[in-house]
């Protein structure tokens, strides 16, 4: 295996990957091999490791390649991103020690599953940088809220907006935790567990399981709130029903008095 480079260029296109569509464009143009959730594409400069869940490492490739490759996955990727998340590290081989430093990582050998073992760790990275984004948002969206409480003791928000905003956190924190297992150690390392110190090695660098802890913090930080303003507005609209209800007695007394 030769590299055009010693660049590591890790991309988020979108959610996932249409599974059909981009098994579809692999078969009909690239020599590919299958890795669980993982396909690798063998060039003759570099190599391309493509996540179902919507990420892209390329290792050593040229720019136009990445280039002309990004732009043909954007018709196999579902929930696509409108600006594509980059990172951008390093690689040494045949290094004397494994090593991460100032975002190089230095590889002892030239095996590609090695390559790949890394790879999980900066894939799982970039796609939590998505969350992170998205939490960031989200944190500034709802940072008004305890402000205006601390200072009106109310806040004007329907009971929709409100629901809508809890949907959206509750998606967010799911995809974290479940849908994209991102606290949990890829399935490709059941089958190859001595290379589970590269990934361990690459993860730790990267703080994949601290970020996770601290975004799912903030997500829940911003749930308690959004679940104490849905407590009160509950609690308001039954006081509104038990005040109708009050009312519709009291003019039934009032008409069979006056019969």
């Amino acid at each position: 295996m030769t590299f055009s480079n010693d660049k590591i260029d890790t991309v988020v296109l979108g959610r996932h990957f249409k599974s059909v569509n981009l098994k579809s464009l692999l078969d009909e143009k690239y020599k590919t091999v299958r890795y669980k959730e993982v396909s690798l594409i063998e060039l003759f400069e570099g190599e391309i490791w493509l996540f179902d869940y919507g990420v892209v490492i390329f290792w050593g490739v040229e720019e136009n390649m990445r280039g002309s490759l990004i732009a043909e996955l954007k018709n196999c990727v579902e929930d696509p991103l409108e600006k594509a998340e980059y990172e951008r590290y390093r690689f040494v081989l045949n290094n004397e020690e494994t090593k991460i430093h100032q975002d190089t990582i230095y590889l002892t050998g030239e095996d590609a599953l090695s390559r790949l073992a890394v790879s999980h760790a900066f894939a799982q990275s970039i796609k939590l940088a998505v969350f992170e984004e998205s939490a960031q948002m989200a944190i500034e969206d709802n940072a008004k809220i305890p402000h205006t409480l601390a200072l009106t003791g109310k806040i004007s928000i329907t009971r929709s907006e409100l629901s809508q905003k809890r949907g959206v956190l509750f998606s967010t924190k799911s995809d974290i935790l479940l849908n994209f297992n991102l606290l949990d150690t890829p399935e490709f390392f059941w089958d190859y567990p001595e290379l589970e110190s590269l990934y361990l090695l690459s993860a730790r660098y990267l703080d994949v399981i601290p970020r996770v802890n601290l975004l799912s913090k903030k997500l829940e930080t911003i749930h308690e709130l959004l679940d104490m303003l849905a407590s009160e507005q509950n609690h308001k609209h039954s006081s509104f029903l038990e005040w109708i209800i009050i009312i519709l007695i009291a003019v039934e007394i009032v008409m069979a008095f006056w019969h």
